[in-house]
């Protein structure tokens, strides 16, 4: 005998959705912190993420890192894009 389910029924999240999701996520992380030190990632921690080159680390005053990977899986270091004229690009070393 089957049970009847009155449980509604999930609803697929939207693009929209997802995005409003990870853009909270991201201000909650990132808006209204100070940049407090910048500098390139050691050799040790290239080596510790099974990287082959180095990205840009900036540290915010609440202690927390950030740092660009080639793609969301942290598979290498990645570029970080700026609208510089003079330096539009922070390359990976």
């Amino acid at each position: 005998m089957a049970k009847n389910s009155t449980a509604p029924a999930m609803q697929p999240r939207t693009r929209e959705d997802i995005e409003r999701e990870w853009t909270a996520i991201a201000q909650a992380q990132l808006l209204n912190r100070k940049i407090v030190a910048v500098r390139y990632m050691t050799i040790k921690e290239m080596e510790d993420l099974g990287w082959f080159c180095r990205a840009v680390i900036c540290q915010l005053d609440d202690g927390n890192i950030f740092y660009p990977s080639c793609d969301d899986e942290g598979n290498n270091a990645g570029a970080l894009f700026t609208n510089n004229k003079r330096h539009g690009t922070l390359p990976v070393l």
